[in-house]
């Protein structure tokens, strides 16, 4: 069986990570996978990067600039809308016509149009598409924040100037993206049940195979190590204890940095000896710009890519606290408990789906600074941390090793195969 994984990038961001793990168990469980990206950052041999011509750049600026024109010459939501209006037709690519199944990933930012992906769907080959967020559910936006304008028809869309219009953009680009499903199956997937609840409330997808399989990891590289080795070599604290957050961009309002700050507060508030051991280690770009706002001593560890590095600062944290506003299944959580690490987070999205509360970390109110330190503290002096941690890696070892997750693809793979050879 040989399978496309299309992504729009190889390794930077939650889906690309997410799709490089799946094509690694699958190859590693008899499957030959592939990955088609748009940004190619490694030699990686089964990693294909689209045809290196003038038009991919173009792609991604004119559908920026549409984007941008439809604001009213406003960067606002300037990210946090695609529409899709131009692409690459990869179907007359050599690893397409040799493939038996077509995986769609994240393929938005001018790596595939609407117009593109229904000529995926005319070419006859079965399609997998794995959503990495509420995109392929809804008209334009990544995140829904509350509205549920997606359960019937996307309209008057909370990112376009004044609230938009029963004829905005979002309505334009909604019957757009049923027409190009109009008459197709695709084997829908969600990495959580939170997300895979929502596509199936979705009137774009309320038709389409919804199944729920998490994202994998390498049990193997990301597992628990020497606290102390792990602290020397990243030039963190031998003593005390280190909180961790991690995010690509430290300031995204949606991660919730200022839950963190404020939690931490209220902590060195309530329990004044927590200033002498206790600091704060942040991964990610950016940390500088809000380090000084936090009570604790704190370490910038910058953006990484090297990924020893990155299982070294989890093995290094003695609880990693994620408060973001809006998640599908984070990937530094599931990081985080394979290395053993207690995590807190908010209940949303996915996120309640990983965390045990008080089994192997705890799960906070949404939005509630208050229970979000009350969690921190409980990791860090109240819970049995040997049994949080047990607990941490064998949930990560029962649901999201790559054996596991493999397994599942695999008959999702078999049985649209099967559908389509008796068509």
């Amino acid at each position: 069986m040989r399978v496309l994984i299309v992504n729009t990038s190889e390794r930077t961001g939650g889906a690309a990570v997410a799709a490089n793990r799946l094509m690694e168990a699958l190859n590693n469980n008899g499957v030959k996978a592939k990955m088609l990206v748009r940004d190619k950052e490694t030699n990686h041999l089964s990693v294909c990067a689209l045809p290196q011509t003038w038009q991919l750049r173009w792609h991604f600026l004119w559908e920026r600039f549409c984007i941008w024109w439809h604001l009213r010459l406003k960067r606002t939501h300037l990210f946090e809308i695609d529409i899709a209006n131009c692409g690459t037709d990869i179907t007359q690519l050599p690893e397409f016509q040799e493939a038996n199944v077509i995986h769609l990933h994240w393929i938005n930012q001018g790596m595939l149009s609407l117009k593109g992906i229904r000529k995926i769907l005319e070419s006859g080959k079965p399609v997998v598409w794995t959503m990495h967020d509420i995109w392929p559910a809804t008209a334009i936006c990544h995140l829904t924040m509350g509205c549920r304008h997606f359960e019937t028809q996307c309209q008057n869309c909370r990112l376009l100037p004044g609230g938009g219009s029963a004829n905005d953009l979002s309505t334009r680009i909604w019957k757009r993206k049923q027409q190009m499903l109009e008459g197709r199956r695709v084997s829908i997937v969600t990495c959580s049940q939170w997300l895979g609840s929502e596509a199936a409330k979705s009137a774009l997808l309320n038709k389409q195979d919804i199944t729920v399989i998490p994202n994998p990891i390498d049990t193997h590289r990301y597992r628990p190590a020497d606290k102390k080795k792990a602290r020397q070599s990243l030039g963190l604290p031998q003593d005390g204890h280190i909180i961790l957050f991690a995010s690509q961009r430290v300031t995204n309002p949606n991660k919730g940095m200022k839950y963190l700050i404020e939690a931490c507060k209220l902590i060195a508030s309530e329990h004044p000896d927590c200033r002498e051991n206790t600091s704060v280690a942040i991964l990610g770009g950016h940390a500088e710009e809000i380090a000084h706002l936090l009570p604790f001593p704190t370490h910038a560890l910058g953006y990484v890519n090297d990924e020893q590095r990155i299982v070294n600062v989890y093995n290094a944290a003695d609880v990693f606290v994620l408060p973001s506003l809006s998640e599908n299944l984070p990937n530094t959580i599931m990081e985080a408990m394979a290395c053993g690490v207690p995590c807190v987070g908010f209940r949303v999205g996915g996120i309640p789906e990983m965390i045990d509360h008080l089994s192997n970390g705890y799960v906070a109110n949404f939005q509630d600074a208050e229970d979000l330190a009350k969690g921190i503290h409980y990791v860090l002096d109240e819970a049995d941390q040997q049994a949080l941690s047990s607990s941490c890696v064998q949930k990560v070892a029962h649901n999201y090793s790559q054996q596991s997750v493999a397994n599942k693809y695999i008959e999702i793979y078999d049985t649209i195969l099967h559908r389509h050879n008796n068509i």
